[in-house]
């Protein structure tokens, strides 16, 4: 079992947890968290661009002069790829860029990225956030008291006084464990659970 230190939001030791090796402390292997995160961009993208071609622009398909004594090219008709309004030759359609990658292969780099942050020593539990009222200084605060400024957190309670007061600070994420995913995990320098979290991903990933 891994071992963490469990701290309060004023940076303090107050208990030690015990995780499972196999979601903490895992072999990293970069070639599959390279896959995942390739997959979770390419899912971004709207592959929307679209272009037309000649036989889609408008235009008459007159020829535009005669085929000899002019000098000229032995132009068609005015849609030609190398006239100004023309079609667009192998231009982009619309596409899908989705990458699929198997259900086991996400699960286990959702592991691997949380075992990348635990051995390289940016992985924390707090015990709690508790936030009296909706105010950005205030989770301030417990990022200097954690000594952290680019830091993901990651609850498994939806509060709208930590969401709203943590939305203003750059480089800080809150992300409900329903949304874990590896490429949230890798961006930021720090990963920052809460106990409670923790120990859900622990059965979630099992």
């Amino acid at each position: 079992m891994a071992a963490f230190e469990v701290l309060n939001q004023k940076g303090e030791k107050v208990s030690d947890i015990e995780l499972a090796d196999g979601v903490f402390d895992l072999s990293v292997k970069k070639d599959i968290l390279n896959t995942v995160v390739r997959m979770q961009l390419a899912a971004k993208r709207s592959g929307t661009a679209s272009t037309k071609g000649r036989s889609e622009v408008k235009g008459s398909t007159a020829k535009m002069f005669r085929q000899k004594g002019t000098g000229r090219a032995r132009r068609g008709d005015i849609k030609a790829p190398l006239l100004r309004g023309g079609g667009v030759v192998f231009g982009p359609k619309p596409r899908s860029y989705e990458i699929k990658v198997p259900k086991k292969v996400r699960k286990t780099a959702k592991k691997m990225a949380l075992s990348a942050k635990n051995q390289s020593s940016t992985l924390k539990v707090l015990n709690k956030i508790d936030l009296e009222e909706i105010k950005t200084k205030n989770f301030v605060e417990i990022l200097n008291a954690l000594n952290v400024k680019n830091a993901l957190f990651i609850v498994d309670d939806i509060d709208d006084k930590v969401m709203l007061s943590a939305r203003n600070v750059p480089s800080v994420k809150v992300l409900h464990i329903d949304g874990l995913n590896v490429y949230d995990v890798l961006k930021y320098e720090y990963v920052i659970l809460l106990e409670s979290s923790a120990k859900a991903i622990e059965g979630r990933l099992t």
